[in-house]
C-alpha cells in the first residue's frame, strides 16, 4: 500500500516526507482552505524535490489555472475535488495523470455516481463528505460502505485516518484500494505536520505489508 500525505505547506515537511519514504505528497491549491499551498511554499523548492510523487489539489479550478500550477510546480498528478465533470477530467488527462475524488455520505451509489469517469481518470479517491468543507475535516466515513465498490478502477482512501489505524488498513481485503490519504489527523496545526506522526504510521504500514 502506498501513502500520500495531504496538505503540504512547508519545505522542511516535504523533505521529510521523502526521507521517510512517503510516495506522494499532496499540495492543495484551493484558496479557502486553511493548508493553501499557493502562497505559502515556493514553486521552485517543489520543482526540485525528487523521489516523491507531487499531487496537485483543486477544487473547481479553471483548466487554465491547473495547467500553469502543473508547470510552475512541476507535478506528477492532479487530484480534482470538486464537481468537475468527466469532460474536465478527460482535458486534464490529456497531459497529466487524474484522480478524481468523490466524498462519501451515509450511503453511495458507486455505479451512478463513478462510472463516467473510469475511462476519464488513472485514480478515484474517496473522501468524507462534510459540511465543513472539500476534505481536510478530520472525519472519516463508514469505511463498510468501500465493501459494495463494484469496480477494479484502483482507489486512494482518505478522509480522517488516524495515526493508529495503519493495520487496520493493511488487513482491508480491497483489492482496488492502492493508497492512504492521510492529512489533519498528522498535524500540529493546519498544513503544518507531526513528523513523527508520519514516520511511525509509515513504517507501521510498510510492517504489516511485509507480514
Amino acid at each position: 500500500m502506498r501513502i500520500k500525505v495531504c496538505g503540504i505547506t512547508r519545505i522542511n515537511d516535504l523533505q521529510a516526507l521523502v526521507d521517510n519514504g512517503v510516495d506522494y505528497a499532496g499540495f492543495i491549491f484551493y484558496e479557502r482552505s486553511p493548508r493553501f499551498a499557493g502562497n505559502k511554499i515556493d514553486a521552485r523548492s517543489v520543482r526540485e524535490t525528487t523521489r516523491i510523487r507531487k499531487v496537485g489539489v483543486f477544487v473547481n479550478a479553471s483548466l487554465e489555472q491547473i495547467r500553469r500550477t502543473i508547470e510552475d510546480y512541476t507535478l506528477d498528478l492532479v487530484q480534482l475535488h470538486g464537481e468537475e465533470t468527466p469532460e474536465f477530467c478527460a482535458a486534464i488527462r490529456e497531459t497529466i495523470p487524474v484522480i478524481k475524488a468523490f466524498r462519501i455520505g451515509n450511503n453511495v451509489n458507486w455505479k451512478e455516481a463513478l462510472q463516467p469517469y473510469i475511462a476519464v481518470t488513472d485514480y478515484f479517491l474517496f473522501d468524507t463528505a462534510s459540511v465543513k468543507g472539500y476534505g481536510g475535516t478530520g472525519e472519516q466515513f463508514n469505511w463498510e460502505l468501500l465493501l459494495a465498490y463494484p469496480f477494479a478502477h484502483p482507489f486512494f482512501l482518505s478522509g480522517g485516518i488516524r495515526p493508529d489505524q495503519a493495520a487496520a488498513l493493511t488487513s482491508m481485503s480491497l483489492p482496488a484500494m492502492v493508497a492512504a490519504d492521510v492529512n489533519s489527523k498528522f498535524e500540529d496545526s493546519p498544513g503544518v505536520k507531526n513528523i513523527a506522526l508520519v514516520e511511525h504510521f509509515v513504517k507501521q504500514i510498510h510492517q504489516s505489508i511485509i507480514k
